[in-house]
């Protein structure tokens, strides 16, 4: 445990911070088209130690950002040439289901048929928390969508040159919180979803 606080005020300005941000739109402008500034917020016990106002945005947050707005955009569009080139080579995406680890070539495989119908998802981000280190970001992102109900997103960015923004998805891992109160009924529906004869 870190004991020194000035260890850990310095911790919280080295380490990465993390941004929230609500997007009012699936597809948000890119940064650089007036965006109302956002705000850098530090997470964690550093931050109790920390009592410094909040640090602008950056551009790279932002268009990270920016990155999963149009990753979400290009699946309302049923774009399917453009939401998978928003993966990384070697990326992965987990589904809700225990069974759905799919690597970009499976999942393209599975969403084909949703994307050549135009009846794919929508995934509007109402929260999301992103912190960038060096080349790669992490995210946690609330959901707003039609299909699954309030749902959760989280994952992994690379940084990219080629990329239009600068940034890749590695690793998308998509989830329905369930209230603490209501796991009990869940794990028995699961457990029961699974006997003989169901």
């Amino acid at each position: 445990m870190l004991r020194s606080r000035a260890l850990v005020a310095c911790l919280a300005v080295v380490a990465s911070a993390s941004w929230s941000a609500a997007c009012a739109t699936p597809k948000c402008p890119p940064p650089y088209a007036g965006v109302a500034p956002a705000t850098l917020q530090a997470t964690g016990p550093a931050a109790a130690a920390v009592d410094a106002p909040p640090l602008p945005m950056t551009e790279d947050m932002a268009r990270a950002s920016s990155t999963l707005d149009r990753f979400h955009a290009a699946a309302a569009a049923a774009d399917e040439a453009t939401y998978f080139a928003f993966f990384t080579e070697g990326g992965v995406f987990l589904g809700t289901d225990a069974k759905e680890r799919w690597t970009v070539p499976e999942f393209r495989a599975y969403a084909h048929p949703r994307f050549a119908s135009g009846k794919t998802w929508s995934f509007r981000a109402t929260r999301r928390d992103l912190s960038v280190r060096g080349d790669f970001a992490w995210f946690d992102e609330d959901l707003d969508t039609p299909n699954l109900g309030p749902a959760r997103g989280s994952g992994v960015l690379v940084r990219d040159k080629a990329a239009p923004l600068g940034w890749k998805v590695a690793q998308y891992n998509l989830s329905i919180p369930i209230p603490n109160e209501r796991f009990a009924d869940v794990k028995k529906v699961i457990a029961g979803a699974g006997a003989p004869g169901r």
